[in-house]
């Protein structure tokens, strides 16, 4: 069904399809516009009056779950069904720095990487991992006993990478390997 979104404000957590950015869910109600997270373009600004999107499902605004549970949820979704890379912030004290990589042997020179870059590269091992385990999740070849086994390795490998969590931002995003009993 299409509908003039003038005449009736969604809610968070209402379903649009829009011509351009495909099947999204509404994450936020700005003054003017929805914050919309969609399946294959993520986060983007769609102004209220718009007119020419489908609404799949509208939630009416006065039901509104607040704004940190529905995108905690909705990220939870979007990570295990696609392969989309999540905008994650690094910490503020390693902006603009750079890491220095300094050979035992001082006739070698030191190779300079800017932080940002590596960043960069450690989120994308992440979300690389994240599709690994989406897939091994969903395959339907392999046994239960076999998906534990591979969970296994996976949480093995979050552990190592637990060094890299001083770079990010929010707890949120840091790695976290197997938990101590």
């Amino acid at each position: 069904m299409t509908s003039s979104t003038a005449t009736a404000l969604l809610g968070v957590g209402s379903r649009v399809k829009h011509p351009a950015y495909g099947v999204g869910v509404v994450t936020k109600i700005n003054k003017a516009a929805y914050q919309v997270c969609f399946t294959q373009h993520g986060l983007k600004d769609v102004g209220k009056t718009y007119e020419n999107w489908e609404i799949i499902e509208a939630i009416p605004a006065e039901t509104q779950v607040s704004f940190t549970e529905a995108e905690k949820s909705l990220m939870k979704v979007l990570r295990h069904w696609s392969d989309i890379n999540e905008v994650v912030p690094l910490g503020d004290r390693w902006k603009n720095g750079v890491m220095v990589l300094k050979p035992g042997d001082e006739q070698l020179k030191s190779k300079e990487i800017p932080i940002d870059t590596f960043f960069h590269k450690i989120v994308m091992v992440r979300d690389r991992i994240r599709v690994m385990e989406q897939r091994i999740n969903s395959n339907k070849k392999m046994s239960d006993e076999e998906k534990v086994d591979l969970q296994q390795y996976i949480t093995r490998i979050y552990g190592s990478l637990t060094t890299f969590n001083v770079l990010f931002k929010y707890k949120e995003d840091n790695f976290q390997g197997e938990k101590s009993k």
